[in-house]
């Protein structure tokens, strides 16, 4: 047996759910905490404030890492979600010159199907999560795991689709907060014209 399938053995049997480490109560607070600012986030009628709730869900996500001893991404939550995903909703929000305030447009009317996608979503991740990790625990104490070279092995070997589908899908993002810029812009020159003709018309029949 390896010193760390021995390790993860002795921590199996020295703890328990009914005997939790303080690293484990820290995980299981911050957990909270977050959950509560994903909720606000999805529930707020204030964009930019759903904004700033998801800075501090994205924030509680990068703790999480860390209490798990995977520092590298950890920072990678901080430098990419936090401080690219974020920059580019905000800028998106200034570009299509939505609303500071309280907007009725952010609500749909469709909470209860969006409620029933999201708890059937949470479900059946909750169930993929303890049926691949059962019996698996993380040895806090032991080598880490969340280093650049183990995570860079994982990524590039496994998960290399996703991680270009995201870098499409942030890419298509900002193109259209460009085009729903462009298009408010072009309606309200249009306006602007209509406007000014008809008052020179105005001044004309006068």
């Amino acid at each position: 047996m390896t010193p760390v399938a021995a390790a993860a053995t002795a921590a199996t049997q020295t703890h328990g759910f009914l005997s939790p480490t303080g690293v484990e109560i820290a995980f299981l607070l911050v957990g909270l905490v977050t959950f509560g600012a994903a909720v606000v986030t999805v529930t707020t009628k204030q964009l930019v404030h759903a904004a700033l709730w998801l800075v501090v869900a994205l924030g509680g996500l990068a703790v999480e890492y860390l209490l798990l001893t995977a520092e590298f991404i950890a920072w990678v939550q901080v430098l990419i979600y936090v401080g690219s995903v974020v920059v580019l909703l905000l800028f998106g929000l200034m570009l299509t010159r939505a609303p500071i305030g309280r907007s009725p447009d952010a609500d749909s009317g469709n909470r209860w199907a969006a409620l029933t996608v999201a708890v059937a979503a949470a479900a059946a991740l909750v169930w993929v999560v303890v049926d691949a990790f059962r019996t698996t625990w993380v040895d806090l104490d032991g080598v880490p795991q969340g280093t650049t070279a183990v995570t860079g092995s994982i990524l590039f070997q496994h998960w290399v689709l996703p991680f270009e589908a995201l870098s499409v899908l942030l890419l298509a993002a900002l193109v259209g907060a460009i085009v729903l810029s462009r298009r408010t812009a072009g309606a309200q020159d249009a306006n602007t014209r209509a406007q000014d003709t008809n008052t020179k018309a105005r001044e004309g029949n006068r």
